[in-house]
């Protein structure tokens, strides 16, 4: 009896374990997303470690260009330790029916018929004036906050971030960007 009141705690105690790991809010794209407005440089505000920038050492920006097939040219550009500037070069393709899912290749032309060399990109929320916006995908393994200028105001870094957390984002391995640490003027440009 004895045993099995113990086995029962300790499931009580998983399952409060495991309801509370659930995301808050559901991971998903924004509905809608106006490529023409989000096309253009972003500055990147903070990020999760990632294999693919982990030389990067500052001034992290993407670079969106729509094309005229349809496809979007990607342009991410660091600096390094050494003070060089690092480019990695590739295509986007949206994915039809969901506005803010896109699918991104930083892989040769000649891979882009397999399926592994093209990654989700999703925009997860977007500012109505697109002046920031948080990209993550569906495992939660990588996350982008962005914005227009190199600074973000310390409120909204603080909002996004909860907003992620609540996604079920790992946010406190969020690396911030050595120049995202300056407080931007007011909203207003002063």
């Amino acid at each position: 009896m004895r045993a099995t009141s113990l086995l029962l705690i300790a499931c009580g105690i998983l399952a409060a374990q495991a309801a509370s790991a659930q995301p808050e809010v559901p991971n998903k794209p924004v509905p809608v997303l106006d490529l023409e407005r989000y096309a253009g440089t972003w500055h990147q505000i903070a990020h999760l470690p990632m294999r693919h920038q982990r030389k990067c050492e500052r001034d992290t920006t993407a670079t969106y260009t729509p094309q005229a097939d349809g496809r979007i040219l990607v342009r991410n550009a660091c600096i390094d330790r050494d003070g060089e500037l690092r480019v990695a070069t590739g295509v986007a393709k949206t994915v039809p029916g969901a506005p803010g899912s896109l699918q991104v290749r930083f892989a040769p032309d000649w891979m882009s018929w397999l399926p592994f060399a093209w990654a989700p990109y999703w925009v997860i929320a977007v500012d109505p004036d697109y002046r920031w916006a948080m990209v993550g995908g569906p495992d939660r393994e990588y996350l982008w906050i962005l914005a227009r200028e190199p600074v973000m105001a310390p409120e909204r870094y603080a909002e996004l971030v909860s907003q992620a957390r609540a996604a079920g984002y790992p946010v406190d391995g969020l690396i911030r960007e050595p120049a995202a640490s300056t407080p931007p003027p007011d909203e207003s440009g002063r």
